[in-house]
């Protein structure tokens, strides 16, 4: 988008006040193409200067593509050999999923779908797997337990994706944007940081940023610090996931499959999460960006108004996520029916509320079920499909023996977790580190799994694309990778650093 066009910086505002989920540039793009006709001066030099940037791209994205071709289908080929594939499954399974996540690393590169890649590297593997279990039946069955597993983490994703499209669709987030009133630097960024902490403990950090980052172009002109406390909201979202077991998907799953409890989840990492908030926050108090001039600068566009039955449907909704807990521990179904059950609550609320009104579609269930981020989901399935599958191998087992014989330290596998998270997506290290150690390992709510839950969660904070939240943030306020890497990754690693030494310092005071 041309930063320059005040009709675009219009435009775009308008968009992004009506779904703070949106792209900027494909629908920026699509209104240019619409109300503008042939003869249109900016549609031409759009039309000029695009084949230009793609003829210089074009031999290097090629080059890329032809290479990523070739190695699947050479990695293909060898999976095909009946023979090859029964006596060498662990090779052929690993070959497979190091092509295919490094498809979904270079993604944007080679111009592929991550989530066609995810999907393809699952069934593949899963191929691979039947290829070389003992019977086919025993795959079939291992396949089957795979699927159900996955499918209630999917399910409740689905379901908790779009009963916050549904309160935003409301302007319900506008209760909390209100209260932000302050115009002092350093103060607008420690409530920035905490409003976002405490609302990314029960929405999914991804939907928080992409809200909060949405809300912060209402209050902050473009400018290096606003990429500044966009960054925080990165940081403060993972922080806030880390402690409850609806923040975040890897907590979730974790939930889900009996590794953490919910009360004593939220006891014992809530300190440590404050903790990696806190100190980046403080650090970047000190910056140039945040003590230098212009304080007292006003808000960029008035608020939308909110939509009939805003309160009640934020508090419906809200109320229907914080229940989820609730819920399990009364009926002891698993948490996706909860989230069903809210959904459908607010599903038949909507309804009524807007009865025979049809300009106002856009407020009911099924206009959210058409915006929420499918591809993201299936993005999941076929990475926890594809990790249930080296699970079902016993390569992860494999793995996790590799690791106890040279890091027999709880603390150190732990922290590595978080370390790596911050390159590779942390719902697959999740996903294979409870592959590779099972409940007779490490109980229900032990150190370990407390430790995996934090390190993964606030990890991914330490470099922009570590998280899907930081994916996100990159996206819609075009932060560079190395722009993040300078500014804030030292002040992520702190904060990471930090909490960590918090938790094991309570874990010490509370032994001893």
């Amino acid at each position: 988008m041309n930063h320059g066009d005040e009709g675009d910086v219009e435009m775009f505002s308008h968009e992004e006040r009506e779904d703070p989920g949106l792209r900027p540039l494909p629908d920026t793009q699509q209104e240019v193409t619409s109300t503008s006709g042939p003869g249109d001066p900016s549609n031409s030099v759009d039309e000029t200067s695009s084949p230009g940037s793609e003829v210089t791209c074009q031999p290097k994205t090629d080059l890329l593509r032809t290479i990523a071709v070739f190695t699947a289908a050479l990695t293909g080929t060898l999976a095909i050999s009946l023979s090859w594939v029964t006596h060498n499954q662990d090779i052929a399974m690993a070959l497979l999923f190091a092509v295919g996540y490094l498809g979904i690393i270079f993604e944007q590169f080679l111009a592929f779908s991550k989530s066609g890649v995810g999907l393809l590297m699952a069934v593949s593997l899963w191929v691979v797997r039947i290829i070389g279990a003992p019977s086919t039946d025993i795959a079939v069955s291992e396949l089957k337990h795979a699927s159900a597993e996955v499918s209630e983490i999917v399910f409740f994703l689905l379901g908790a994706m779009t009963i916050v499209k549904i309160v935003d669709a409301h302007q319900g987030f506008k209760l909390v944007t209100d209260y932000i009133t302050t115009r002092k630097r350093w103060i607008l960024l420690w409530v920035v940081g905490f409003v976002t902490f405490f609302l990314s403990s029960i929405l999914d950090n991804l939907t928080c940023t992409i809200v909060m980052v949405s809300l912060l172009t209402r209050l902050v002109p473009p400018s290096e610090y606003r990429k500044l406390l966009g960054a925080a909201i990165v940081i403060a979202a993972n922080a806030g996931g880390a402690w409850t077991p609806i923040g975040d998907v890897t907590t979730t799953m974790l939930w889900i499959h009996g590794q953490i409890s919910t009360l004593q989840t939220m006891k014992s990492l809530f300190l440590p999460s404050i903790v990696s908030l806190a100190v980046p926050l403080a650090l970047m108090s000190l910056t140039s960006e945040v003590r230098g001039k212009g304080q007292d600068s006003p808000n960029v566009c008035a608020s939308d108004q909110m939509a009939p039955g805003g309160k009640l449907v934020f508090s419906v909704g809200i109320g229907a996520l914080i229940f989820v807990p609730v819920f399990k521990a009364l009926t002891g179904l698993p948490p996706f029916m909860a989230i069903l059950f809210g959904l459908g609550v607010l599903w038949i609320l909507t309804d009524a509320i807007h009865y025979g009104e049809r300009e106002r579609q856009k407020f009911k269930v099924p206009q959210a079920l058409s915006t929420i981020d499918t591809e993201g989901a299936l993005f999941f399935l076929g990475i926890l499909l594809s990790v249930s599958s080296l699970e079902a191998a016993g390569l992860l087992r494999k793995l996790a023996n590799c690791l106890d014989a040279h890091i027999p330290n709880v603390e150190l596998i732990t922290s590595a977790i978080g370390v790596v998270s911050a390159i590779i997506d942390n719902v697959p290290l999740v996903a294979a580190t409870m592959g590779m150690y099972d409940l007779t390992t490490f109980p229900q709510d032990s150190e370990f799994w407390q430790l995996v839950a934090y390190c993964a969660g606030t990890g991914g904070s330490m470099l922009v694309i570590g998280s899907a939240a930081g994916v996100a943030y990159m996206g819609m306020e075009e932060v560079d990778f190395f722009w993040y890497l300078r500014k804030v990754s030292s002040f992520a690693f702190a904060g990471y650093a930090a909490g960590f030494a918090a938790y094991l310092a309570v874990k010490k005071l509370h032994i001893s």
